[in-house]
């Protein structure tokens, strides 16, 4: 299993995807997941835009991928497991002086919760967080 970070999940949603991120999602693990945290950030994202034509298209095609990630794999949630996690994450990245962002250190939690890796493009966000990243945007 793999966990996909929001900005993969965007990548992938859009019309022409970077090259090398639609082939690693293409060959790679099928079990691809999402987290619960990333729905909120994408559905934050999409509702924020001003009202038109251009939501609604971008709006379709997003919802309907979340649908898809949703009915292939499920969507994992911030359970008990990742809340303790999550309290480790936040106290060790503050030690360390790097403090992080809440929605961050949710999606760590969540993949140490499953011992599962995180595909994402921010690799600094996730460092120091005990879980192994993987770039998609990098050649493979």
């Amino acid at each position: 299993m793999i966990i996909l970070d929001t900005n993969v999940v965007s990548e992938l949603c859009r019309k022409a995807p970077h090259e090398n991120v639609r082939r690693w999602a293409a060959t790679t693990d099928p079990k691809q997941c999402i987290t619960s945290i990333t729905v909120g950030e994408i559905v934050r994202g999409v509702r924020s835009l001003p009202s038109g034509a251009r939501r609604n298209e971008i709006q379709h095609v997003v919802f309907w991928q979340l649908s898809n990630f949703e009915q292939r794999n499920g969507v994992l949630a911030f359970d008990t497991d990742a809340a303790w996690a999550f309290g480790e994450i936040v106290v060790e990245r503050k030690r360390m002086g790097r403090p992080i962002h809440d929605a961050d250190a949710m999606i760590a939690a969540i993949c140490r919760a499953h011992d599962a890796p995180l595909a994402t493009r921010n690799l600094k966000d996730f460092e120091g967080t005990g879980v192994e990243v993987i770039d998609p945007w990098e050649d493979a």
